[in-house]
């Protein structure tokens, strides 16, 4: 668990100071410098290049994590993995692009009606898709290699300050609306060549494959599994983005600019599993080569008792100020509050299961995980198409909630079943029975006139009521360790 922990702890400062960054550009900078529709633009754009981007790897990503170790060698440069990696991408991205094309006209039909804005700007998602295809498949290769630190950094804190960057020159009309969605995309290509950099630097990939190296370490087998979870790759990516994506076709681009604000809150939440998620992968399948569960169950006993802890800590804040905080955006964000308060509990429920998707696609019984991913990615079109006309902003929300919900339903009761690992233990219990009641307390305290009094008040007595549960319960015994007064005694 040391390489876990060190960089699980570096991953989630960065991710957090990732999400204070992205706090100032969504709440601060965006809501005043943009129009909703603006918003709802770069949002459209963005979760769609990254869904066909998905696409483009091949599945290379996924057999990354699985296969990488058995090519790991400096000496030989890891027998040419970083080039044979880089092919399918590449592939892929010529095929999804010409196939992108030629449905074109059909594609910028659906949203003809409702943000025509869109299709002004719909050619940006081209090289948009390139530069967030091959930045995936990068970051695994980072990833598989304990070098998630950078990555990160580029990925949470980087993109988001150029963000701010060029928010800030057009908000002061120094570049158009077309320079400004260029530099938008600008900021990937410039994220995937540090990205390059960086390997370069700790690693001297080669580009030449050692073809009878991956002959003999069943080259086709790692084709094999990365085509089979290619597509649920794409599924995952698709619950997350979906809705971004469906929306337009039935709502204007002002509404899925509020949308993406309110939707955004809840990655708080979720903000730790993301990034303990990018290390426990490897690990978990290196544990799965040696046949190893002792130290799975660890890893997912561990995941799934902090994560819960952590999240619900969050959800209980959002849902003490959520109403409060969207008081000081513009009139109309406030619309989004039933959003915040749904994602925000699917969150947690998410980060309650651990990392228990990790633990199923990096194990012999992956071809479930995948099936579960692409039957949940059919399940959620089907949510959104019905909820939607229905239940607007809310619909979405509750269609890709819903769905995570199902899906980890699934993989837990499958790992469950296969080899008889689950997280759960008395612990996970008496930290729900905490949120609950924590929850409850909140709505009794009283609301203050001054916003940011409230907002501190309110923060200060459910933080503290929430923590001083945790420690009289015991929840994080290895915290209790290193207290002074522990050790005095």
């Amino acid at each position: 668990m040391g390489v876990i922990r060190r960089q699980g702890i570096k991953n989630t400062i960065i991710g957090y100071l990732g999400i204070l960054i992205a706090f100032v550009s969504f709440f601060v900078v965006q809501p005043y410098c943009l129009t909703k529709e603006e918003i709802g633009l770069t949002r459209v754009l963005y979760s769609f290049s990254i869904i066909v981007a998905m696409f483009v790897p091949l599945g290379i990503g996924n057999a990354t994590i699985k296969y990488f170790p058995l090519f790991k060698d400096e000496e030989k440069k890891n027998h040419g993995f970083f080039g044979f990696m880089n092919i399918f991408p590449l592939i892929g991205y010529v095929v999804s692009a010409a196939l992108l094309f030629t449905f074109k006209d059909f594609i910028l039909n659906q949203y003809r009606s409702e943000s025509p804005l869109l299709l002004e700007y719909f050619d940006f998602v081209f090289p948009l898709i390139f530069f967030n295809a091959f930045i995936a498949i990068l970051s695994v290769y980072c990833n598989a290699n304990y070098k998630s630190t950078i990555p990160s950094f580029l990925n949470d804190v980087g993109v988001r300050l150029a963000m701010i960057g060029i928010v800030g020159i057009y908000f002061l009309k120094i570049i158009s609306l077309d320079q400004f969605i260029a530099a938008y995309i600008g900021i990937f290509g410039l994220q995937l060549v540090l990205l390059l950099v960086y390997i370069f630097y700790f690693d001297k990939p080669s580009f030449k494959v050692d073809w009878p190296s991956f002959r003999e370490k069943k080259m086709f087998e790692l084709i094999r599994y990365g085509l089979l979870l290619w597509f649920a790759s794409v599924a995952s990516i698709g619950i997350k983005n979906l809705d971004v994506i469906m929306l337009p076709k039935y709502l204007t681009l002002d509404l899925v600019g509020i949308y993406a604000i309110a939707a955004f809150i809840p990655t708080v939440i979720e903000a730790p599993i993301n990034a303990l998620d990018r290390i426990a992968a490897p690990k978990i399948s290196f544990a799965w080569n040696v046949n190893d569960k002792s130290q799975i169950q660890e890893i997912y006993h561990k995941s799934s008792l902090y994560l819960f802890l952590f999240g619900g800590f969050f959800l209980i804040n959002i849902l003490t100020n959520i109403h409060t905080v969207l008081q000081f955006l513009p009139d109309g964000f406030q619309r989004g509050e039933p959003v915040v308060i749904i994602f925000s509990i699917g969150a947690l429920i998410n980060m309650a299961t651990g990392v228990n998707g990790s633990i199923l696609n990096t194990s012999a019984k992956f071809r479930y995980g995948a099936f579960y991913l692409i039957l949940l990615a059919i399940l959620l079109i089907g949510f959104q198409v019905v909820f939607i006309p229905v239940f607007g902003m809310i619909g979405a929300a509750l269609a890709t909630t819903s769905a995570q919900i199902i899906y980890n339903l699934l993989v837990f009761l499958t790992v469950y079943k296969f080899f008889k690992l689950q997280p759960f233990n008395i612990k996970n219990l008496y930290v729900l029975i905490i949120i609950i009641c924590t929850c409850i307390l909140s709505y009794l305290l009283p609301h203050f006139e001054n916003k940011f009094f409230d907002i501190g008040v309110r923060t200060a007595v459910v933080s503290l009521i929430y923590f001083l549960a945790v420690y009289r319960m015991n929840i994080v015994s290895e915290f209790h360790k290193h207290l002074p007064w522990k050790n005095e005694e």
